[in-house]
């Protein structure tokens, strides 16, 4: 029973009962109000009755005075006396009192009343039943008699206690209802808060799989659990991203270190004279540059996944950019046994940071370069931009080995050198930067089978659109800014 109690006032003491119970009494509050009002204007309605009738009859009697004089009148009021009529009358005079009537007596309430009003009587067919409430006016007439006209409104009276119990219980039952649903209310969502918080103390003890679960309602607690979800697959994937880059950096970065201290060791313990000294400080600054250019790598892919960006943009045709770069990079494409090709549409104006971009093209230019084979059908390299829909894209297609389906996510990151042996230069974070341009821009990047080789596309969202493309048969694909 303890238990229950503090479960109910656990729910009781959460916002969605407050507002649930701030709700319900406003309603009620409103009900209230306006129940109220008809019921003040139904009463006043059934009391404009009952006067309107009992003035209707007093010029009725009044008529039936003036016709046929008093003796007219007294039988007339004597007729209308019936002991279980709603009617009410007392017809007297000054010398003989009570001359007709089913009321034996003026109401205390009414005397020196010419108004009249409401007061209690006993009917005469009841001795000790419960008094009845009437309304009356009295009248004047001529000869000096006096004529109490009324109407019997205890029938009204227990309407308007019948309909205002009602309204209590109904006010009552109204009350606990909404007081019940905002606890069952509460209950539900603190039971689904409950699930996320034993759910976040899990993460937070280490165990990142875990995930909020979701009910399928489509609620706004599925759309939060959804968006932490979300969030913590990020999380995840950055949590396995540090521990690879961890267990790679003890290879890539502490062996060029170790060669560095070599070299500058062997230079001193050699003596070759000025000319040996040289050579050792050449090869240690070579390696050192090396260390240097993995180091900025690291610091650019940390910038961008920040997402410092807005400041940054500019708009460009991104044809000439491509364009630019692979430029840049064909006398090396060509001593290596490579045959260049550049497929830049013209025309494709994006909003982007332009350093970063063509860093991306100058990475996946370079991958290709290194890591295919220049012989037979493998000496073709094709960079190609251009329009993808609302989008834009950059492609670099090589005839290389490629990348299997497996280990194509895991190439993207940081570190991952699927060349095992590990003798050819690089750090492993050419693709994991292009890849985080791409992000930076909300776009993608993906890898897919040049059968043979690898085609790297790096697609750019509506968003970063900003004008119109031209085609080379003069025609003009409009695309839309965001």
């Amino acid at each position: 029973m303890t238990a229950l109690f503090d479960r109910i006032a656990k729910a009781a003491s959460t916002t969605a009962f407050r507002w649930s119970a701030a709700a319900v009494a406003s309603y009620l509050l409103a009900a209230a109000f306006l129940i109220g009002f008809l019921f003040s204007k139904t009463n006043d309605i059934l009391t404009e009755q009952t006067l309107a009738g009992l003035r209707a009859e007093a010029r009725f009697l009044l008529g039936e005075a003036a016709a046929g004089g008093a003796e007219s009148l007294r039988a007339r009021v004597a007729a209308l006396s019936r002991p279980d009529g709603p009617g009410l009358y007392f017809l007297s005079d000054a010398a003989s009192g009570k001359l007709a009537g089913n009321l034996n007596r003026v109401p205390p309430e009414l005397a020196g009343n010419p108004d009249g009003g409401i007061f209690a009587y006993q009917p005469q067919r009841t001795t000790n039943g419960r008094p009845r409430l009437a309304v009356a006016f009295p009248m004047s007439l001529p000869g000096g008699q006096s004529l109490l006209i009324g109407r019997d409104i205890d029938d009204q009276r227990a309407y308007a206690e019948t309909v205002w119990r009602t309204f209590l219980l109904g006010f009552g039952a109204l009350s606990l209802l909404g007081l019940l649903g905002g606890l069952t209310v509460s209950r539900l969502i603190l039971n689904r808060m409950d699930t996320i918080t034993a759910t976040s103390r899990s993460i937070m003890s280490g165990d990142l799989s875990r995930r909020i679960p979701i009910d399928g309602t489509g609620g706004e607690l599925d759309a939060l659990a959804h968006n932490l979800n979300d969030m913590l697959d990020r999380i995840e994937g950055l949590m396995s991203g540090l521990k690879e880059v961890s267990d790679n950096i003890a290879h890539d970065l502490k062996t060029p270190l170790n060669r560095l201290r070599n070299s500058a060791e062997a230079a001193l313990r050699e003596s070759r004279g000025a000319d040996g000294y040289r050579e050792g400080l050449e090869r240690t600054i070579e390696k050192a540059d090396e260390l240097i250019k993995t180091f900025n790598a690291l610091l650019l892919i940390a910038r961008l996944e920040a997402g410092a960006l807005e400041e940054s943009l500019e708009t460009f045709d991104l044809g000439a950019l491509v364009e630019d770069v692979s430029d840049l990079y064909a006398p090396a494409a060509e001593e290596a046994g490579f045959n260049l090709s550049i497929e830049a549409r013209p025309g494709v104006r994006v909003r982007a940071n332009k350093q970063l971009m063509g860093q991306a093209v100058a990475n996946l230019i370079d991958n290709a370069i290194k890591y295919s084979a220049a012989s037979g059908v493998g000496n073709a390299i094709t960079v190609k931009s251009g329009a993808l829909g609302d989008g834009a894209f950059i492609s670099v297609a090589d005839r290389g080995p490629g990348i299997s389906a497996c280990d194509r996510a895991r190439a993207l990151k940081r570190f991952v050198r699927l060349e095992e042996s590990r003798t050819k230069p690089g750090t492993g974070l050419g693709l994991s930067l292009v890849a985080a341009v791409a992000r930076l821009h909300h776009g993608e990047v993906r890898l897919e089978d040049n059968d043979p080789g690898l085609r790297v596309v790096l697609v750019l969202p509506r968003r970063c659109m900003i004008a119109s493309v031209s085609e080379g048969d003069g025609r003009r694909l409009e695309v839309a800014a965001s």
